[in-house]
């Protein structure tokens, strides 16, 4: 039995139904899983931000990209929630400057901002209601050149800018050759507190976050001690290992045996400080992820379960990565497709974003779990006092049967389910949420949702091999 806590989306589905199915009657023979929501028992609340895109300072370089005219662009961002965050850094942030009214450079090692692409971001920022990180280069950069750099971001951003970081994936100078061997926490911890000294110095109310590592847990658990009553977010990354020959669909969808264990430790770091953590990179596999995997269907699958898993163990947001990466290509990986010709899409990582977007807002609610399914997974939330919605994973190749039901204050009374859908684990186009593709504006409507039959105060989904589903339940 496993005993998981969830979260809660209010889904309007019925008003916005173009068209419903009843679901049939209760197959006979049993349930594959069975449910049991314990609407008494709320978990960690979900933060209204706590969807985010995160982006190479090179994204930020290329004109008319984070743009509010950018129409397209910022409806796939507003699609998938009207408040999020934007993180901007990545590796290529360490070797950026800033030049007020230099040409804006997109490149790996040599990226260029100035105060356009800096008022089109805010602008960008304004229209889609989002707010921003923003991390400043320690890698081959100057206090001086931090603070412009910074100054000239706050006019822009205003009221938008949550935090500045100090460098990107400082536990890494070492290997990136940014730093002489030895480098540790120490010695970025003392850095760190000259830059904020600058900045500060500069801007004696600037809000900071870190350290923005990349593998070194104990880092962050460090500063929180160190620095935690002087910032407003802890930040790392996460990636499911560096793209090779093994980053393959099944080592993608199975469990991670180390995620569990740093959101853990995060969680505990972020008890000790009063200070929230976020998980500011993130996506399947670095170096752009892999192709046939990262923007396959089966990112859909993962994404889902990865955001409920970091919302289960109380982290205040992820930023899925996207767009141009620090070897200067579109990432594999991409939540929003770029043909780098103005055309701009919803790729199939963005469908498991969208489908959390929809399940995922309230308080989690405990649950347990009844299956022989490994690859089953659930979560649920609680939108509101009388509707709890329950997303079920199936990341199984074969087709699996919930049964699922509530206890506690609300007894289901009416039920109704969205399916997230792909032709094939490996498919890059074909998929669905509620029967319906985002459209070429990025917008998204589901075309059809569920009605379910509930017996006994309980309800039977049958799930396709390789899909999802948001089951709401309303009480009587």
């Amino acid at each position: 039995m496993n005993r998981r806590g969830f979260l809660a989306n209010s889904l309007r589905a019925a008003s916005v139904l173009a068209s419903s199915r009843t679901v049939s009657a209760q197959n006979e023979g049993d349930p594959t899983a069975r449910v049991t929501i314990h609407t008494g028992r709320s978990g960690f609340p979900i933060s209204p931000d706590f969807m985010g895109l995160g982006y190479e300072i090179s994204s930020v370089a290329r004109p008319g990209l984070l743009h509010p005219a950018n129409r397209v662009y910022l409806q796939l961002v507003r699609t998938l929630g009207a408040r999020g965050v934007i993180r901007v850094g990545g590796n290529t942030s360490d070797y950026a400057t800033y030049s007020p009214a230099g040409n804006a450079v997109s490149a790996p090692t040599g990226t260029v901002v100035n105060d356009a692409v800096l008022d089109d971001l805010g602008g960008f920022l304004e229209a889609s209601g989002w707010n921003l990180i923003w991390g400043l280069n320690l890698g081959t950069g100057t206090k001086a050149g931090a603070v412009a750099e910074a100054n000239a971001v706050l006019a822009s951003a205003g009221g938008r800018l949550l935090a500045f970081e100090v460098g990107n994936e400082p536990d890494l100078f070492e290997y990136a050759q940014l730093r002489k061997p030895g480098y540790g926490y120490e010695d970025w911890l003392a850095e760190h507190r000259l830059y904020k000294a600058a900045l500060r110095g500069s801007n004696s109310v600037l809000s900071l976050a870190g350290p923005d590592v990349a593998i070194v847990t104990d880092w962050v658990s460090r500063f929180a001690a160190d620095e935690g009553k002087d910032a407003v977010l802890l930040t790392h990354h996460y990636y499911r290992e560096n793209q090779n020959p093994t980053s393959t669909i099944d080592k993608l969808l199975s469990v991670d045996p180390n995620l569990q264990p740093k959101l853990a430790q995060l969680h505990a770091a972020s008890q000790s400080c009063g200070v929230p953590y976020r998980i500011c990179e993130v996506n399947s596999f670095s170096g752009g992820g892999k192709p046939g995997v990262s923007d396959a269907f089966a990112s859909a699958l993962w994404v889902l379960d990865y955001m409920f898993t970091a919302a289960a163990a109380g982290c205040s947001g992820v930023n899925m990565e996207t767009g141009v990466n620090q070897l200067g290509f579109i990432s594999f990986y991409s939540p929003i497709g770029d043909d780098e010709q103005g055309h701009y899409s919803a790729k199939p990582e963005y469908y498991g974003m969208l489908a959390f977007s929809r399940a995922a807002r309230g308080d989690l609610l405990d649950l347990d779990l009844e299956t022989t399914s490994p690859n089953l997974k659930a979560y649920a939330t609680r939108p509101n006092p009388k509707t709890v919605l329950l997303a079920v994973i199936n990341k199984e190749s074969q087709p699996l049967s919930v049964l699922a039901g509530t206890s506690g204050p609300i007894q289901t009374h009416m039920a109704s389910v969205l399916r997230l859908e792909g032709p094939a684990l490996d498919a890059k186009s074909g998929i669905t949420l509620g029967e319906a593709e985002v459209t070429p504006t990025g917008t998204w409507h589901p075309a059809r949702v569920e009605r379910v039959p509930v017996r006994n105060a309980k309800v039977r989904v049958e799930l396709r091999a390789a899909s999802a589903a948001i089951i709401e339940i309303q009480a009587s």
